[in-house]
């Protein structure tokens, strides 16, 4: 990342800016990238909330040291064919399942400090992820399981509520996943990259899962099914074919179905 340059900052907002809402007096301090490299600007939140939250970069780093006990890294989204930062493990789970939804176009993680006042101080938030929906909408989540929500979390998370709740975006606290979908699209998402789709497979297979039909014989009556079942995968993960990954393991016996509008 480059250093910043600059430092831009908006001291209020124009009129009609967004439908505002009584409430705190938020602002917003995020990175964009600029000639030369990338500059911080600290806007309120009428102004910023029209950014592209879900291109900008991370506004912490991911720390990695001898006996830390969560796991940074990146995941590289299919959605966006971008690297995307964790934290933890359980942030890298929710990375996932954004990049497998089909209303999710942009995910970013760590997007903005959220910043209001509290008495004489100020308090600022960094959410964990930003999603832009397919209907332009944007989507804010912070990851934390439900027995390590500290009170001082509680209040920014509800404060982070309150701020999108202002400006139109949707926001969630999420916490630990659920096993069974968990499995299946972390084993979907080994093939979610390109590299695994055969195009000449793909059409025989939309072909063959026209009507509903269990996995596996399916694959089979397409060609072998180690050279098959990659491209099959990837459509599953893609939308181009469905399947139920929520009630039960993916296995030979699930029936897959064509979906004609993929993700």
């Amino acid at each position: 990342m480059s250093v910043v340059v600059d430092v831009c900052v908006v001291m209020s907002a124009p009129a009609g800016a967004a439908s505002w809402m009584p409430g705190p007096e938020f602002s917003l301090a995020y990175l964009e990238g600029c000639e030369g490299g990338i500059r911080e600007c600290r806007v309120p939140l009428a102004v910023g909330w029209t950014a592209p939250f879900e291109t900008v970069a991370p506004v912490r780093d991911f720390p990695s040291y001898q006996g830390q006990r969560s796991f940074s890294g990146s995941w590289w989204a299919a959605t966006t064919r971008e690297f995307v930062g964790f934290e933890s493990w359980l942030e890298r789970d929710r990375i996932m399942l954004l990049d497998f939804s089909p209303q999710v176009t942009g995910i970013a993680s760590q997007p903005f400090w959220l910043i209001w006042p509290t008495g004489d101080r100020q308090r600022r938030h960094a959410p964990d992820l930003f999603a832009r929906l397919s209907n332009g909408t944007g989507l804010v989540i912070d990851v934390r399981p439900d027995d390590r929500i500290e009170p001082k979390d509680a209040e920014a998370f509800a404060m982070t509520a309150v701020a999108c709740e202002q400006v139109g975006w949707r926001y969630q606290r999420l916490g630990a996943v659920d096993p069974v979908l968990l499995a299946n699209v972390r084993w979907l998402a080994g093939y979610r990259h390109p590299r695994c789709l055969n195009l000449r497979h793909a059409d025989d297979l939309r072909r063959v899962f026209a009507q509903p039909v269990p996995l596996l014989a399916a694959a089979e009556e397409v060609g072998d099914r180690i050279a098959v079942l990659p491209t099959l995968f990837h459509l599953l993960w893609s939308g181009t074919l469905v399947a139920d990954v929520e009630t039960a393991p993916l296995s030979a016996a699930t029936t897959v179905t064509a979906h004609w509008t993929p993700r």
